[in-house]
């Protein structure tokens, strides 16, 4: 893997089903949202310029993982992989029910049947897992193409809303008047889903050439091109599209693209179809290099290492992939909005743990040498946890339990595998 092919990873994981859905997800929040966007911004520019600096001291497989343990620790580096790998299970069923929104945005019969939608969301999650079963290799090149193909539909939609839009239909700031700085934690944990990918190019650093040059310039790189794009494309479908219309839309882009005629809504959905597929393409390749990672390190079972010809933990991406099936099948009957909202919440929440403590990583690396980068550490880690606390109740009561089951897992493996070093 290249440079382009690092940043189509971070660009292809983050732009996915956050741009595609969020713009429904934050339209009760009205403007406020906006400042969601941006606090969301400010702190994944940070938190990328955190991961490139650590990216730059290592070429291990992991990224979050490998710096948790390098810092701080087998234990630590276990906690912060289990996390991750929490994170992505929860992403790849998230990004496979936007998929289904907008496949049935474009089939009308899929539209209408909650079954039809399970079906397909669970058929692009196993189309998706045998490609990046042939090959590291394979799923990197159509990681690229997608990432390419997927911004297309949202540089439409920028023009469009700039020539066709109206001011008007934007809806007012805080229009169900909650308290401000809670509903803001909330739209910075929503808003923050959509930059969950930040550090999808630093995780395969093995595969990478010159990782430690290549990675931190193209994922600070991808970082900022997926910022402008976002605040961009929000504006423009809240522009297109009256407020009402939009809190329950499930294909908010769709939506905004009638007004290109009949030739609008297919192209954006078809869009939006390869801009989810590329996303989720790249969280099933970072659910197999995760697990590889551990595996690799000792911390977890040693199949969840073995690799096929095309260099593929092909173990781990069943494993993933199967977990997050049925995860999906499970959160459906509440309907694809919820689903999808309540699935990039437990994410969002699993992945800022890892961000965190990468930060913590990074600050403990600098303190003494690089004061600069020792602030920015900082605010990456206040910004994480600021994050954090929007969550909400539901989501922390489930969340923080699984997060804290990494521990008895932990020391549950170590001793089963000092009871098999002493059998042997």
């Amino acid at each position: 893997m290249g440079f382009w092919k690092v940043w189509a990873m971070t660009v292809g994981v983050m732009v996915g089903s956050g741009i595609f859905l969020l713009p429904a997800v934050l339209a009760p929040f009205g403007t406020l949202g906006f400042l969601g966007w941006l606090l969301t911004s400010f702190g994944a520019i940070l938190i990328a310029l955190v991961l490139g600096r650590l990216a730059s001291r290592t070429e291990k497989t992991g990224g979050p993982y490998a710096y948790a343990h390098d810092a701080f620790g087998s234990l630590a580096g276990f906690l912060v992989g289990w996390g991750y790998w929490l994170a992505v299970i929860f992403a790849i069923s998230a990004i496979s029910v936007a998929f289904a929104g907008y496949l049935g945005a474009l089939i009308p019969a899929i539209g209408e049947s909650t079954t039809l939608q399970a079906g397909s969301a669970v058929a692009i999650i196993w189309a998706l897992t045998f490609i990046n079963i042939r090959g590291v290799s394979e799923a990197a090149a159509a990681q690229l193409l997608m990432a390419v193909l997927k911004l297309v539909p949202l540089i439409v939609i920028i023009a469009v809303g700039v020539f066709a839009g109206s001011v008007d239909n934007i809806p007012p700031f805080n229009p169900a008047d909650k308290p401000v700085l809670p509903a803001l934690a909330a739209t910075a944990l929503l808003t923050m889903w959509a930059f969950l990918g930040i550090e999808a190019g630093v995780v395969p650093a093995g595969d990478v050439i010159n990782a430690k040059r290549t990675i931190p310039r193209a994922v600070v790189l991808g970082t900022l091109t997926v910022t402008a794009i976002y605040i961009a494309s929000t504006a423009a479908v809240m522009m297109l599209v009256p407020a009402g219309v939009l809190a329950t839309s499930t294909a908010p882009f769709v939506d905004a693209a009638k007004s290109l005629g009949s030739i609008g809504a297919p192209l954006i959905a078809v869009g939006a179809l390869v801009a989810t597929a590329g996303s989720l393409n790249g969280n099933i390749l970072l659910g197999g290099q995760m697990p590889m990672a551990a595996a690799l390190d000792g911390l977890a079972p040693d199949f969840l290492n073995r690799r096929n010809k095309g260099h593929a933990p092909y173990f781990a991406l069943l494993i993933s992939s199967g977990i997050s099936t049925v995860l999906l099948i499970f959160n459906y009957a509440d309907g694809l909005v919820a689903a999808f909202t309540f699935l990039i919440s437990m994410s969002t929440l699993s992945t800022l743990t890892p961000y965190a403590v990468s930060a913590l990583a990074d600050l403990r690396f600098s303190w003494k040498q690089a004061r600069g980068w020792a602030v920015i550490a900082l605010m990456a880690i206040a910004y994480s946890l600021v994050a954090m606390i929007g969550s909400g109740l539901k989501v922390l009561m489930w969340g923080v339990p699984l997060l804290a089951l990494g521990i008895p897992v932990f020391y549950l493996f170590q001793h089963s595998r000092y009871r098999a070093d002493m059998n042997s």
